[in-house]
């Protein structure tokens, strides 16, 4: 038999309460009532208590292999809310939802309890108009966005979810080696000569790392969840389900360390880009070799808030997600071919009279100087093609926000460089010999 959620109710009225993120209170919309998180949460600890305590003791249905945490969580999926009867079903990773025939929220027992009880929150900031108003700001300022999508794409859906985040501390001890290039050019009547001498720029250091989130639900893209940060860890407070009524809660079903690996590249990027800033005085270094040891602390388990928007356009669907805390609004969006057409030949004519007044001056126009020898076609297409794809390039980068995150930056402390030598490897020679012109 199906256990009974635990759903929020006003004390005063029994109508169903949602957590105000604007006034980081209880509402209740019935009586209008007003209550502080700790007030609800001492009302409804020990009810939650006893429903979770019920549903991990539940025995899971017989199977060949012994199941998983997970997988028996998800064999329990359906509960009762506790309301109005009615039978929930959830793939058994929402942990709060509301129920659709009585509209309390209902916190669904054992999702959030033992390994699942998450250590901290971050509780919604911001509201759902925010999160409209905040995606109608998303799409200004983006030329190549088709005029007909603002006007003609239609949200589906709108939802706030807590996230459940992992988040990594580790003091990251590293050594690597660069190989750094001073180039010196020399010019001859017939003949350009590149002189490059490679050296072993040889560093060790180390660098401590804390609180690098990664989003431990699959059914979250990571290339969102990395794009909406950074949250403010400053609004962390210990776990308490007093925040989740009114909104969608979910628990991991990637633990900590399936999720670690995310969290050493990234932290792996910052540290191999702080050594290679101390490689400075010379003109390129590339990466030959690297080894890095990490000293790893206990991961927290944090949910995080986050509001998911889905709106559809010309028969595709185009999912957005804005941070529930600062606002970050990220999401892909559509180009129009046409506008990206017009704009590449705008860019390209601007660069072609650019780069003639700048390489002929006073002769930019003068017909005697168009010559389509290499140098003409160096001057008159090639300059001006690879301005206009910078620029196009830039434009496009405006549609594309949803970037996964490849380094810490903003989660790391001060690199400490423990030791550094360079020592000259060869010397290399490149000679390029001039075309001689009629």
């Amino acid at each position: 038999m199906a256990n009974e959620s635990v759903n929020y109710q006003c004390p005063a009225c029994g109508g169903p309460l949602h957590f105000s993120s604007a006034e980081q209170k209880l509402a209740c919309d019935y009586c209008d009532s007003r209550f502080e998180v700790a007030e609800v949460e001492a009302l409804y600890r020990e009810r939650q208590a006893k429903a979770d305590a019920k549903a991990d003791a539940a025995p899971a249905p017989a199977q060949a292999a012994s199941p998983s945490e997970a997988e028996v969580l998800g064999m329990n999926a359906g509960y009762i809310c506790s309301s109005c009867g009615a039978e929930l079903i959830s793939d058994g990773t929402v942990a709060v939802s509301t129920c659709p025939y009585c509209g309390n929220p209902a916190v669904a027992p054992g999702q959030l309890s033992g390994s699942f009880s998450p250590d901290l929150v971050i509780p919604f900031k911001l509201e759902r108009k925010d999160a409209l108003s905040a995606l109608q700001e998303h799409y200004k300022g983006k030329i190549l966005l088709p005029k007909s999508f603002i006007s003609g794409n239609h949200i589906d859906e709108v939802q706030g979810v807590y996230v459940p985040f992992w988040l990594y501390g580790a003091h990251v001890d590293g050594e690597v080696h660069f190989d750094a290039e001073n180039h010196r050019v020399t010019e001859y009547s017939d003949r350009t000569v590149t002189t490059i001498n490679h050296y072993d720029a040889y560093r060790k250091g180390n660098m401590s790392f804390e609180r690098v989130p990664v989003d431990g639900s699959t059914k979250m893209p990571d290339g969102h969840m990395d794009a909406i940060e950074p949250f403010d860890y400053s609004s962390l407070r210990p776990f308490s389900v007093a925040y989740m009524p009114g909104f969608i809660a979910n628990r991991y079903d990637e633990d900590s360390s399936i999720c670690r690996d995310r969290a050493e590249k990234r932290m792996e990027g910052s540290l191999i880009s702080a050594f290679r800033q101390t490689v400075s005085s010379y003109n390129t270094a590339s990466l030959m070799s690297q080894n890095l040891d990490y000293n790893w602390e206990d991961a927290d388990y944090a949910l995080f808030p986050v509001w998911m928007l889905s709106t559809s356009w010309n028969g595709k669907n185009y999912l957005f997600a804005m941070n529930g805390q600062t606002g970050r609004m990220v999401g892909e969006l559509p180009c129009s071919k046409p506008k990206l057409a017009l704009a590449t030949l705008i860019f390209f004519i601007v660069a072609f009279v650019v780069t003639r007044f700048a390489c002929m001056g006073s002769n930019a126009f003068n017909p005697a100087y168009f010559d389509f020898d290499l140098e003409g076609i160096l001057i008159n297409i090639v300059i001006p093609l690879v301005i206009a794809a910078i620029a196009d390039l830039f434009l496009v980068g405006q549609l594309k926000t949803v970037v996964e995150a490849t380094n810490a930056d903003s989660y790391c402390g001060q690199f400490d460089l423990t030791d550094e030598s360079d020592t000259f490897i060869r010397t290399e020679t490149r000679v390029e010999m001039k075309q001689q012109k009629k």
